[in-house]
């Protein structure tokens, strides 16, 4: 141990941290210069793959295209979702039966017509015509059901809306 510390005192331990140091600097030269060169290839790289346009610029641009368009996604799949929930309470069913109300009037001029929602809630419009008035009553229609009697031909336009197959395109 006394050895090491004896040599470490000398000037010729100096001299080899000296030299030490000088090469270090040197392999940090060369480095630098070796950096420099790939970083430059790199660039001509990388323009020649994007046509003259830096390829990584373009990439970025991209890739914030994609956030925005995945943004406004995100919106547009909110928004059907919404409307998803509404549509339920729309009109969606809807069965219409004409008829002649009296034997002296000819050409189905009355009407049955059943407007339903998905859960068949609605109305039922009946429309009977004469010679002498034309009327229209609204009865109120709950699950596919009235409170107020119905005619056949209000249970038969019912039945037609009920069994109505809603096509979704």
């Amino acid at each position: 141990m006394d050895k090491i510390i004896n040599f470490i005192k000398t000037d010729n331990f100096l001299m080899i941290l000296a030299l030490i140091n000088i090469i270090i600097v040197f392999i940090m030269f060369i480095n630098t210069i070796i950096i420099a060169k790939l970083k430059n290839k790199h660039e001509k790289f990388i323009k020649k793959i994007g046509n003259g346009n830096n390829i990584e610029e373009d990439l970025e641009k991209y890739m914030t295209k994609i956030e925005q368009i995945e943004n406004v996604n995100k919106e547009i799949i909110k928004y059907c979702k919404n409307l998803d929930k509404q549509i339920n309470g729309c009109l969606q069913k809807v069965g219409i039966v004409r008829y002649s109300a009296f034997k002296d009037t000819g050409s189905d001029l009355s009407f049955a017509l059943a407007l339903l929602d998905e859960k068949n809630d609605g109305v039922i419009l009946n429309g009977i015509y004469s010679r002498e008035m034309s009327n229209i009553y609204a009865k109120p229609i709950c699950n596919g059901k009235s409170e107020y009697t119905l005619s056949k031909e209000e249970e038969e336009a019912i039945y037609k809306a009920i069994n109505t197959e809603v096509k979704v395109k």
